[in-house]
């Protein structure tokens, strides 16, 4: 199965594609789509969408995982970041992917096993779980490509759970 993992931000919203047979995962394709301050949100807003739109139909992915919105703050920030995140949702969606929405603390739980582990040790662990011989980067980008990874081992304990003839 192919998951794009999609971390939503008005100023760089970070995508991260990985290929998995829910045992092993392998790294297909990472990166950012950035916006100018100069746009109009709705200009900013339009990029995302036409990029990850473009973006989706390259990586022939299978399903999406989203970050949920998590307290923030600066509520401006907040409503940018909520906004950019039904962009994301509405690109899924109009892609014909199931979205799929982890919390970060589900990710941190899911990739390291620690639901507090900071930044630097999810970025080490996408990079093993990956064999990435460098720490993904931008932050984005990693922090997508752990939201894929989350959606795969979800994915394990869903597939698991299923074989077993229980619905899930």
């Amino acid at each position: 199965m192919r998951i794009i993992g999609v971390d939503p931000g008005l100023a760089t919203t970070g995508y991260g594609v990985v290929e998995t047979d829910f045992y092993r995962s392998t790294l297909v394709d990472f990166g950012c789509i950035r916006t100018s301050p100069e746009e109009t949100c709705q200009e900013r807003f339009a990029r995302i969408y036409r990029e990850l739109g473009a973006v989706l139909l390259q990586s022939r992915a299978e399903a999406m995982a989203v970050e949920k919105l998590f307290f923030c703050k600066n509520s401006s920030n907040a409503m940018q970041v909520g906004e950019a995140r039904g962009v994301v949702i509405l690109a899924g969606h109009h892609a014909g992917l199931p979205v799929v929405e982890y919390t970060p603390l589900q990710v941190k739980q899911a990739v390291t096993g620690f639901g507090r582990a900071e930044k630097r040790q999810i970025q080490q662990m996408v990079a093993c779980l990956l064999s990435l011989e460098q720490l993904p980067r931008p932050d984005d980008a990693a922090d997508a490509l752990a939201l894929a990874l989350c959606h795969a081992h979800t994915g394990l304990s869903r597939a698991a759970v299923y074989r077993k003839g229980k619905d899930v």
